[in-house]
C-alpha cells in the first residue's frame, strides 16, 4: 500500500470517527428532548388528574361561571352601570340554554375540560421543561440576558389568560347571547360550541400577552429592531384591530377596543424590550472592542 493510499484510509477513518460522534451527539439531543417531553406529559397528567378530583369547582365555577349573572364581570358592570347611569350596561339576563346533543358529550366534556385546565396549569413547567432543553446550547452572555424567561413568559400568559376569561368571555357571551333576529329562535348552544369559546379565547388571549417574549427573541436574533417597530406602528395597528376583531366572535365595537387595547400597550412594551436588547448589544460590542 502506497504513502497516498494509507493518508486517505486514514482520513477516511477519521472521518468515518466524526460522523459517528455527530451521530452519537444526535441521538443523546433526542433521549434528553425525549425525557422531556416524557416529565412535561407527566406533569400535565397529574393536574388533569388534580382536575377530575376537583371537577364540581372546575365545572360550576369555572366553565359555567361565564353563564351565571354572578360572574365577577357581570356583578362589576352592574356596580359601573348603576354609578354612572348608564343604561343597559348592567348584564340582567343571559337567554341561552346549554344542551348536549351527544351520548358521549358529557363524558368528553369531563376529559376535554380537565385536559385544558392541566395545560393551563402546566403551562409553567412546560416552559421550564424548555428552558432546561435550550439552556446548554447558550452562551454565558445570552444565559445571563435570558434570565427570568419562564417567569415572565408565565407572568404574561397568566395576565393574558385572565384578561380573556374575565374580561374578553364575558363581553362575547353576554352579546352573542342577547342577539335575536325572531322570538321564533331559541339559543340552544351545545356544551361543545361554549367551551370551545371559552377556551379559544382565554387562550387566544394568553398567547397573544406573549408578543413581549416573542420581540425579545427575535430582537436578539436581529431579526426585529426598535427603529422598523416604531415605524412600522401604523401597520401595526391595523394588524392589531384585525387580531381583536378575530379574537372576539361578536361586531361590538367596544369588545373589540377592549381587547385591542392591550394589545396596544403590548406593543409599546415589546418596543421597549427591542430597544434595550439593541442597547445591550451596542454595549457588548464597545466592551468587545
Amino acid at each position: 500500500m502506497s504513502t497516498t493510499e494509507r493518508k486517505s484510509l486514514v482520513e477516511s477513518i477519521k472521518d468515518k470517527g466524526k460522523n459517528l460522534e455527530a451521530e452519537m451527539s444526535f441521538f443523546d439531543h433526542l433521549e434528553v428532548l425525549r425525557w422531556h417531553l416524557v416529565r412535561s406529559v407527566i406533569a400535565i397528567c397529574i393536574f388533569a388528574g388534580l382536575s377530575f378530583t376537583f371537577y364540581d369547582f372546575v365545572f360550576n365555577e369555572i366553565i359555567m361561571g361565564p353563564k351565571s349573572l354572578n360572574f365577577w364581570t357581570y356583578r362589576m358592570m352592574c356596580v359601573v352601570g348603576n354609578k354612572f347611569n348608564i343604561d343597559g350596561f348592567c348584564v340582567e339576563h343571559i337567554p341561552f340554554n346549554i344542551i348536549n346533543t351527544e351520548l358521549a358529550g358529557q363524558f368528553m366534556l369531563q376529559i376535554n375540560s380537565c385536559l385544558l385546565m392541566s395545560l393551563l396549569l402546566g403551562f409553567p413547567y412546560i416552559l421550564f421543561e424548555i428552558w432546561l432543553f435550550i439552556k446548554p446550547a447558550l452562551t454565558d452572555i445570552e444565559r445571563r440576558s435570558a434570565r427570568g424567561f419562564v417567569f415572565y413568559a408565565t407572568l404574561l400568559f397568566v395576565l393574558g389568560v385572565l384578561f380573556g376569561y374575565y374580561v374578553v368571555v364575558p363581553l362575547s357571551v353576554n352579546f352573542l347571547a342577547n342577539i335575536s333576529l325572531s322570538i321564533e329562535i331559541t339559543n340552544q348552544i351545545t356544551i361543545d360550541s361554549y367551551l370551545s369559546t371559552i377556551a379559544t379565547l382565554s387562550l387566544g388571549c394568553g398567547i397573544v400577552f406573549l408578543l413581549p417574549i416573542l420581540i425579545f427573541i427575535l430582537s436578539k436574533l436581529g431579526i426585529m429592531t426598535p427603529e422598523f417597530m416604531r415605524a412600522s406602528r401604523r401597520y401595526a395597528t391595523v394588524i392589531i384591530l384585525v387580531v381583536a376583531a378575530i379574537i372576539t366572535p361578536t361586531a361590538d365595537v367596544i369588545t373589540m377596543l377592549t381587547v385591542a387595547t392591550p394589545m396596544f400597550l403590548l406593543y409599546e412594551i415589546s418596543i421597549l424590550v427591542s430597544a434595550k436588547v439593541k442597547k445591550q448589544k451596542l454595549a457588548q460590542e464597545k466592551n468587545n472592542i
